[in-house]
C-alpha cells in the first residue's frame, strides 16, 4: 500500500478565471466595481503596525459588537470569521453531524457538495423548477440539515420571508442555513425570524456588498446556542481566525452606512439597465436579487458567447454544468465595464443574427423581399 492511497480524493470548488494581466474587464467574481468604504481604507492606513507583534482578539469581539449593533442583535449571536467561506465551513462541521443527509438545491453555491465531501457530511441535492424556483414543500421530509442561498447564485432570484418560514415550519428539528450573500443587493433578510427560530442560522459576507473580496470577511447570526458551537468549532481547528487589520477595516465598513448604500444604488441601478439592454437583445434572464445577471440567449449558445467575450478581454461566467451550461453569470461592473459589455454582446448578436440570415438565404429556406 502505498502513502499515495491515503491522498484525499475530491472534487474541488473551481473559481472564475484570473487571468494573469490587468489590461480586461473582470465580470467573473462577483466582486463590487466600487472600492470599500474611504474610513475602511483610512483604518487599515491608519493601522499601526506594531501592533501586530500580538495576537487579534481571538473572537473579534470588536467587529462583532459592530456588527451586532448595526443588525439589533446581541453580540452572543455573532460569529465572525474569515469571509463566508470560512464561516460556513465551520457551521457545516459544527451543526451537521447527524447521519441523515443534508438538502439544499441542485443549482445553488457549487462549494455546498465540498464541504460535505470533504467533512464527509452526507446529502442530497432537490432538484430546482424549470424557472430555477425552489419549492419549500419539497424540504418537507427526514433530513439532518437544510442550506438555502438567498437569493441563490447563480440563479439571482430571491425569495420572501415566507418562504423561509416555510421551510423553517417544516424542519423544527433540523439547523436550517441561510446563506444572504447577496441580499444587500434587493433580498429580502431572514433576520427578523432569528427571534422565533432558534434553529437558524444566517450567514453574511463583506465580500459583495461591502467591497471586501481581498480582505476575506463574514460573519453569521444565529440563536446563542449555535454560535457557540461554531466558535467551539472555530477553536479546536484555529483560536485566532480574523487578523487586526481585517478587523479594524470591517468595523470601519459597517460603520459607514451611508457610503454603503449610495454604493449599493449604483450597482443596482446598473444591473437594471444592463437587464432592460439584455433583453432588447433577446436574451432571457429573471429579475435580479444579486449584482450578478443570470443569461441565457435563446439563439446563441452560452458558451460561443462566453468565448467572444473573452477574446474581447471581457470575462464572464460560464458554468459547463447540468441544467445551466446554455446560461452565463454576469457581474455588474462600473457603468463604463457595463457599456463595454452591452456593446460587445449587442455585436455578437447581431453578427450571429446576421450569419443566420445569410445561410439561411444560401440555404434557400428564405427570399430577398
Amino acid at each position: 500500500m502505498s502513502w499515495r492511497d491515503n491522498l484525499i480524493r475530491i472534487e474541488p470548488y473551481v473559481a472564475g478565471a484570473q487571468p494573469d494581466k490587468t489590461d480586461f474587464i473582470k465580470l467573473n467574481a462577483n466582486e463590487n466595481p466600487y472600492p470599500p468604504s474611504p474610513k475602511a481604507i483610512a483604518a487599515i492606513r491608519e493601522f499601526n503596525a506594531e501592533n501586530l507583534k500580538k495576537y487579534p482578539s481571538a473572537n473579534a469581539v470588536p467587529l462583532v459588537k459592530a456588527i451586532a449593533k448595526r443588525e439589533g442583535l446581541q453580540p452572543e449571536n455573532v460569529f465572525a470569521g474569515n469571509g463566508t467561506d470560512d464561516v460556513l465551513s465551520l457551521a457545516f462541521r459544527a451543526v451537521f453531524n447527524s447521519k441523515k443527509p443534508i438538502l439544499f438545491p441542485d443549482i445553488t453555491y457549487s462549494f455546498n457538495t465540498v464541504w460535505c465531501d470533504i467533512l464527509r457530511i452526507p446529502y442530497e441535492t432537490v432538484p430546482v423548477d424549470e424557472g430555477f424556483n425552489i419549492n419549500p414543500d419539497d424540504y418537507a421530509r427526514e433530513n439532518g440539515g437544510i442550506v438555502i442561498a438567498n437569493p441563490n447564485a447563480p440563479t439571482s432570484i430571491g425569495e420572501d420571508l415566507d418562504f423561509i418560514r416555510k421551510i423553517l415550519d417544516k424542519n423544527r428539528e433540523s439547523v436550517v442555513i441561510v446563506d444572504e450573500a447577496y441580499v444587500d443587493f434587493g433580498g429580502v433578510t431572514a433576520i427578523p425570524l432569528l427571534k422565533e427560530y432558534d434553529n437558524l442560522l444566517i450567514t453574511r459576507t463583506f465580500s459583495k456588498s461591502r467591497s471586501f473580496a481581498g480582505m476575506r470577511l463574514g460573519w453569521a447570526m444565529g440563536s446563542a446556542e449555535l454560535i457557540a458551537a461554531i466558535y467551539a468549532t472555530k477553536d479546536s481547528m484555529n483560536s485566532y481566525p480574523v487578523d487586526s487589520i481585517a478587523q479594524a477595516a470591517g468595523i470601519a465598513a459597517v460603520e459607514d452606512e451611508e457610503y454603503f448604500q449610495a454604493t449599493l444604488k449604483k450597482v443596482i441601478a446598473t444591473r437594471e439597465r444592463l437587464i432592460r439592454e439584455m433583453r432588447t437583445m433577446g436574451f432571457k434572464l429573471p429579475d435580479s436579487q444579486t449584482n450578478f445577471v443570470f443569461a441565457t440567449h435563446p439563439e446563441i449558445p452560452a458558451h460561443e458567447i462566453f468565448g467572444y467575450l473573452m477574446e474581447q478581454d471581457i470575462y464572464v461566467r460560464w458554468f459547463n454544468k447540468p441544467r445551466i451550461d446554455n446560461y452565463l453569470r454576469i457581474t455588474v461592473g462600473t457603468d463604463e465595464e457595463t457599456n463595454k459589455l452591452i456593446d460587445a454582446l449587442r455585436d455578437f448578436v447581431y453578427e450571429k443574427r446576421w450569419q443566420a440570415r445569410e445561410h439561411a438565404l444560401n440555404s434557400g429556406w428564405v427570399t430577398e423581399d
